[in-house]
């Protein structure tokens, strides 16, 4: 069965001004009025050709009328209805902080179905170099490759939920380029190391104990400090993790659920850490 191809490919007209025009019909309004895309061209050959693209890029397609929002009103639109329940609100806000500061001054206003991956690639070599809001002394206004990274995910899985959407027929995201992660190599404590540090902080039992257990563990940093004494059962020796705390940001300080994908995970404790942790608790 053929293809469907889309409908207005013998629409051309000669303007006044000597150009050549044509239009397609690329879905529809939800009034069932068309929805167009122009072709402009100085000769009929050229505007044959240009025509014969664009009905190629939208063959299959059936766009609804809400494919003439802008890129921001779609990421405004795609956070607030889409995401605001599905990822956790750390990551909420890091979402919205992109937008803002790094996608919408760049594409805010271009409209979202005609975006290209030509556009989108040089909005990333931009943003690579001015994206950071505040210039840093050793990096001035470059982004970190991690930043850009971090942008594009947004972006593609935006795109893609665009194209679910039918606001978009493909996802210009797509055939991209942007730079690799480049994360400075951690510094790992030798054994001698580990245990000067903990000999120096043995004087404060709270910050020993907390690092004893962190370092016996292996558990984030977000997840001990949201521990509770009810997380620990004594018995089996099991420690419960089912919660994370972030950064506080204006006076607050989320607590959510950890990066599991359960949310809740028990972890046994080494004897000489549930110990510890059971004289702890005698004192508290």
């Amino acid at each position: 069965m053929a293809r469907r191809r889309p409908s207005g490919d013998g629409m051309v007209r000669k303007r006044d001004d000597g150009r050549w025009e044509g239009r397609i019909v690329v879905g529809h309004k939800n009034n069932g009025e068309p929805i167009y895309r122009y072709v402009l061209a100085k000769t009929q050959a050229e505007l044959t050709q240009k025509l014969h693209d664009k009905i190629e890029m939208y063959r299959d397609a059936d766009l609804s009328e809400d494919c003439n929002m802008t890129l921001g009103e779609w990421l405004d639109k795609w956070i607030s209805e889409f995401m605001i329940f599905t990822i956790r609100e750390g990551t909420l806000s890091a979402y919205k902080s992109l937008i803002e500061h790094q996608i919408k001054p760049y594409l805010g206003n271009r409209s979202l179905s005609t975006l290209t991956t030509n556009e989108i690639q040089k909005f990333y070599n931009s943003v690579k170099k001015n994206g950071r809001v505040h210039t840093d002394r050793e990096h001035g206004t470059e982004l970190a490759d991690s930043m850009v990274r971090k942008i594009h995910m947004l972006l593609h899985e935006s795109l893609d939920t665009a194209m679910r959407q039918r606001l978009v027929v493909n996802n210009p995201t797509n055939g991209t380029t942007v730079p690799k992660n480049n994360y400075p190599a951690k510094q790992i404590l030798n054994d001698e190391q580990l245990e000067r540090f903990m000999e120096i902080i043995k004087s404060d039992e709270r910050r020993y104990d907390f690092f004893y257990t962190e370092l016996t563990t292996g558990l984030r940093r977000g997840e001990i400090c949201g521990l509770r004494w009810e997380d620990l059962n004594e018995q089996n020796g099991k420690l419960k993790v089912r919660r994370s705390v972030g950064r506080i940001k204006n006076g607050v300080l989320p607590i959510g659920e950890t990066k599991t994908e359960t949310g809740t995970r028990e972890i046994l404790l080494p004897p000489s850490t549930l110990e510890l942790l059971k004289k702890r608790k005698k004192f508290s």
